[in-house]
């Protein structure tokens, strides 16, 4: 069996390498360098780099859509994606006569499309998981062959459970590979499902609950990242957590400045610990190491953000 593995994100090597371990890829196929950081230095993915390391040839076609001849030449028998990022047309799709399987970071049919792992930490979910599912034209709303759920920690960030994530999807997509090739296929359609948006960076709405804060802040760490603004100083939040609170200071307003207690601000309901920050234009830090400086202090006030 002639295997296609397509993934672009540090989240699709886990699935390459337990599928090139277990059944061997012919080729891999990944989005094209992109430029990154201040000097705009050509960089690769991380699954291109991950190919490069195990030998397997790698595509990199600017719009697959158009230009999909090499891909056709390797007349493989099947392809396998994990967030690839770019939409298959139904040639492409025709061209593996075993199909074309996905792995996506969600219990679907809910969180299609962008961003599932840290929409399901915002959204307060207390579990998620990894489909696998046969690929038609859709977002995601191809029959289902495999799926597992796991539980969502209080701690959990977006790159946490992205790594508890990709190790169940490589599990996952090694089996499914290898019961395809049985002939061992069991599908069920999808229910009624919905689309997320992509997560962009966002200030922090302080007058919501502190558990919504925390989530939302832990849902976009390590990237895109929440902010607040106080006083002057701009701050990237990387971890939170609620903590119970019944004051009657005005929401965004910092309650301790202690290096021991930590960076506490008021919330709508009850209060949110920071525990990592980055200042703008420096390096994180925890919010202890940051208070030491004394740059922000109790009483100050959290910007509302501009709707």
């Amino acid at each position: 069996m002639k295997i296609i593995f397509a993934g672009t994100p540090a989240f699709a090597v886990e699935s390459l390498r337990a599928l090139h371990a277990a059944h061997g890829i012919a080729a891999v196929l990944t989005q094209p360098d992109k430029p990154q950081g201040r000097k705009r230095i050509l960089t690769p993915s991380c699954v291109k780099e991950a190919a490069i390391g195990l030998g397997i040839p790698v595509l990199q076609p600017q719009k697959l859509r158009e230009d999909f001849s090499a891909l056709a030449a390797l007349r493989a028998d099947l392809m396998v994606t994990c967030a690839y990022g770019q939409i298959l047309t139904q040639e492409v799709l025709d061209l593996f006569p075993l199909g074309v399987w996905n792995v996506h970071a969600s219990l679907l049919p809910a969180y299609r499309g962008a961003a599932p792992i840290a929409r399901a930490i915002i959204d307060g979910c207390e579990k998620t998981g990894v489909t696998i599912m046969k690929t038609e034209i859709g977002l995601d709303t191809g029959d289902v062959f495999l799926q597992e759920e796991i539980p969502i920690a209080q701690d959990d960030d977006c790159g946490t459970l992205s790594k508890k994530l990709s190790a169940v999807g490589a599990r996952l997509i090694a089996e499914a590979v290898g019961r395809i090739g049985k002939g061992e296929i069991s599908l069920r359609k999808q229910g009624e499902g919905f689309v997320c948006k992509k997560v962009q960076r966002t200030q922090a709405d302080f007058s919501r609950s502190a558990a919504e804060v925390s989530a939302l802040i832990r849902g976009l760490s390590p990237a895109p990242l929440c902010f607040g603004t106080a006083n002057g100083l701009t701050l990237n939040f990387y971890g939170a957590e609620e903590v119970a609170y019944c004051g009657e200071e005005p929401f965004g307003t910092v309650l301790s400045d202690s290096p021991k207690r930590g960076l506490l601000i008021k919330c709508g309901t009850n209060a949110v610990k920071i525990t990592v920050v980055q200042p703008a234009g420096g390096k994180a830090m925890s919010a202890s190491d940051f208070l030491n400086g004394r740059k922000l202090q109790k009483g100050m006030r959290f910007d509302q953000p501009v709707l």
